[in-house]
């Protein structure tokens, strides 16, 4: 769509009323159809596999001629891998329970009713997000899942490709007597439409962005919708005096090495002075193997000098960094109290972990670290909706409002009080 034949703000506000009204049919919308809608357009994935590559390509071309780096592309392209796990991952979805309409806590109050709460949709969802065309199906299969409507802004980059799929989900809920307007794309590259997304209240229940820090940054800034929404990763493991070595190389070797871009990669490792001779040169050896480039503070490189390893030197600024890279931030701290200190004054409220087999110091960890999700003797690279048994998820949150954590299906609804009596009237 040509962002200069058209009118951004009408443009916008007619995609806000048509999601308004969608929203209020997606609502009251049963189980079976929600399920056949993501059925049907995951079958749709897999029937124009070879139409969504196409597509696809001229992103891609796209992309390339613009010099964007090998990274950039291999995030843009949908392969073959990819197309099959959208549709694998719609038909997830589908077998995940339907939190619309539970009603739990029901009890009885002396008057006679019955008092309890419903989970109910959001409403209306912003999703803003960059690079990855397969988040437009990821987005949309929740979101529908969940008895919302959304409107989807993924980037420039991948315009052909999003409006391809956008094509295929429209099918799929028209298929299941559903509104085609429960999922909308926006058309048009022009910036000035997330402004006008992200300002309409009216239209629009949750914010959701999905990208790097500057958009974040921006949309949290200038929202005047609620926004769910992580901006740093900056994940820690501790390893404690009481800690198996053994364990606690493995679990520092993978939250930082098993990948390196994702928010819940490790960044500063944290060593109880007592055990940091015995288990730094160990893990530090691994990491050089790797290739990982190391800065420590003073003893942590006094201890690695000695081992023959080389470390930089750190500075403050590391322990604010998320690195997204094969670099690794590495403190020395006396005793518990000094690891939760340090975390909690430069971590981002993302995920960290202890290894401990001290059950006292497991709890207090668990108690006083405030992250969204806190472990032990786990590795951070667990902190993912998948893996937490949500089934998929919209992305991570580190607010304390609302949702907290990965973002699945009960995080893209609300509870209501509901109120069962027989006749009785107050006194």
């Amino acid at each position: 769509m040509d962002k200069q034949a058209i009118d951004i703000p009408l443009y916008v506000a007619d995609l806000g009323h048509r999601a308004r009204t969608a929203s209020r049919q997606m609502a009251r919308a049963d189980t079976r159809a929600k399920d056949r809608a993501l059925l049907a357009t995951a079958a749709a994935i897999r029937r124009d596999a070879q139409a969504l590559k196409e597509a696809n390509e001229h992103d891609l071309a796209a992309a390339r001629a613009a010099g964007e780096d090998s990274a950039f592309v291999d995030r843009l392209a949908l392969t073959d891998k990819v197309i099959e796990s959208m549709a694998t991952g719609l038909e997830q979805i589908a077998m995940l329970p339907d939190p619309i309409g539970e009603i739990t806590d029901l009890r009885f109050r002396p008057t006679g009713i019955q008092v309890g709460r419903m989970r109910v949709p959001l409403g209306v969802i912003g999703i803003i997000y960059e690079s990855r065309p397969n988040v437009t199906i990821d987005a949309a299969g929740l979101c529908i899942k969940s008895g919302n409507a959304t409107i989807l802004r993924g980037g420039s980059e991948a315009i052909h490709s999003n409006q391809a799929l956008a094509a295929l989900i429209r099918e799929g809920l028209s298929s299941a007597g559903l509104p085609q307007d429960a999922v909308q794309v926006i058309e048009t590259t022009d910036r000035a439409a997330v402004g006008e997304l992200i300002t309409s209240p009216q239209y629009v229940d949750v914010i959701v962005p999905r990208g790097g820090k500057s958009l974040i940054e921006r949309i949290s800034r200038d929202a005047k919708v609620p926004t769910i929404k992580h901006l740093d990763g900056i994940c820690h493991v501790f390893i404690d005096a009481a800690a198996d070595l053994d364990k606690a190389i493995v679990i520092a070797d993978n939250a930082k090495t098993q990948r390196y871009s994702p928010c819940n990669t490790m960044e500063t490792l944290l060593v109880d002075a007592p055990v940091a001779p015995q288990v730094l040169p160990a893990l530090c050896r691994i990491y050089v193997d790797k290739q990982v480039e190391l800065r420590g503070d003073e003893v942590t490189r006094q201890i690695l000098t000695e081992a023959s390893i080389d470390c930089k030197a750190a500075t403050e600024e590391d322990w604010h960094t998320e690195y997204l890279a094969p670099i690794l931030s590495i403190r020395i701290v006396d005793g518990i109290d000094a690891a939760i200190e340090h975390i909690n004054t430069y971590g981002s409220n993302h995920t960290d972990s202890i290894v401990t087999e001290d059950y006292s110091r497991a709890m207090r960890f668990l108690r006083e670290v405030d992250s969204s999700s806190v472990m032990v003797n786990a590795s951070t690279r667990f902190a993912d909706g998948f893996e937490f048994g949500l089934g998929a998820e919209i992305g991570i949150s580190t607010d304390k409002l609302h949702a907290r954590g990965p973002v699945g299906l009960e995080g893209l609804t609300s509870l209501k009080y509901v109120v069962l009596g027989s006749g009785q009237v107050r006194q």
